[in-house]
């Protein structure tokens, strides 16, 4: 055992069961200490799109850091604003964004705008979903449905309720007169990256116009152009009353956002929210970056057009006779179902060059950076049809 793994086990909380100690990436690929190589279709679960080491970012992290790290929100900086503008614009609602460290929180200020708005109206109830997950905080926790997450956190924050996915029928009998809100990902990451259909997705738009609810989207994952669009939910043509977004927003540097459109845009009054790193100038710089980058590199065709190869590529390996029972995602947000338990297969996958992610007991997700390249897909591929045949 290495010194390094050594002082993780010492040390560190065991929240999480890592495998190998990582020490170097560039592009799509990642060292390990042992001089490893791998192809990394983690990208650190759906978060550096632009893969490792982007020279853009490079600069900017560190012309930024020379400049001004940190001011607290006490003042304003010159990167916040401009970021939020961007989020305004490609993400189609106006409106104004509340800047954080993470999904979690992000999805923490769509509960709480929520409750603030609906509060007012005499509701306060959430409708989520079934295998829906939204984060690790004791509200976002409430919103996520398997109990695993929940057990031993409890009693859980009262209202909140779960309806099927995909089921718009379901929604009308769960969601009462008590209902603010109803909050969906357009795409389940953790749940077994199941898409939410077009068709569905504009129904909830429609209930909720005609009860007087909000409709809220949790972007964390599925959105910064993973899906082949900024957002995931702009597929249905569809636009919430807020969404948040996370993870792909800064490529590794800690930020998220609630986006609100010009319902909830006024909600909150100074005092009502607020963090003391969030929409710091260095995040805000990476991720106008980001957005730049993305625009710049035409990574959104990219996303759609490698996607499709590796959906194309995991049923060919089914229809060859690999123990896969479905494929699914959109763009590179791809969910490979195994028809047994999937940990195996990612092992395997680990050993023959690829890194994956288990994703409950039978899913393989699939989330590489958005400029992968079409011989990476390829090169990927091969390593899961070795995979599988071990």
């Amino acid at each position: 055992m290495s010194e390094t793994r050594e002082l993780f086990d010492r040390w560190q909380m065991h929240t999480y069961a890592p495998g190998p100690v990582l020490v170097s990436g560039r592009g799509a690929r990642v060292t390990d200490e042992t001089g490893r190589e791998y192809l990394d279709f983690t990208a650190g679960i759906a978060v550096c799109v632009l893969g490792h080491a982007h020279p853009a970012v490079l600069e900017t992290l560190s012309a930024q850091a020379a400049k001004l790290t940190h001011c607290s929100n006490l003042f304003v900086n010159e990167h916040a604003p401009r970021l939020a503008a961007r989020l305004a614009a490609v993400g189609g609602l106006g409106g104004r964004s509340f800047f954080a460290n993470s999904g979690a929180e992000a999805n923490e200020c769509l509960i709480k705008l929520a409750r603030k708005w609906g509060n007012a109206r005499g509701k306060n109830r959430i409708v989520a979903f079934e295998h829906s997950f939204h984060g690790r905080t004791l509200a976002t926790l409430a919103a996520t449905w398997k109990a695993k997450y929940r057990d031993g956190f409890g009693p859980d924050m009262p209202g909140f309720a779960f309806a099927k996915y995909n089921d718009l029928d379901d929604v009308a009998r769960v969601a009462g007169n008590d209902t603010a809100a109803v909050l969906v990902e357009a795409i389940q990451g953790e749940g077994g990256v199941t898409p939410a259909t077009d068709g569905f997705l504009r129904g909830l738009r429609r209930l909720c116009d005609e009860r007087n609810m909000l409709l809220l989207c949790d972007e964390v994952q599925c959105g910064m152009g993973r899906t082949g669009d900024w957002f995931a939910f702009r597929h249905a043509d569809i636009a919430p009353d807020a969404f948040s977004v996370a993870k792909g927003l800064g490529n590794g540097f800690p930020v998220g956002a609630a986006v609100a459109g010009e319902k909830l845009s006024d909600i909150f009054t100074p005092g009502a929210h607020g963090t003391t790193f969030g929409g710091n100038p260095l995040a805000c710089a990476v991720a106008r970056t980001v957005i730049d980058v993305i625009e710049r590199e035409n990574l959104l065709d990219n996303a759609k057009a490698r996607g499709e190869e590796l959906l194309a590529g995991f049923r060919a390996l089914r229809e060859a006779g690999a123990p896969i029972a479905d494929v699914r995602g959109r763009g590179l947000m791809i969910g490979v179902e195994t028809a047994g338990p999937a940990a195996p297969h990612v092992e395997a996958m680990r050993k023959a060059g690829l890194l994956a992610i288990l994703t409950g007991e039978n899913v393989i997700r699939l989330v590489p950076p958005l400029n992968i390249g079409a011989g990476e897909v390829a090169e990927a591929l091969a390593a899961a049809k070795t995979a599988f045949a071990r």
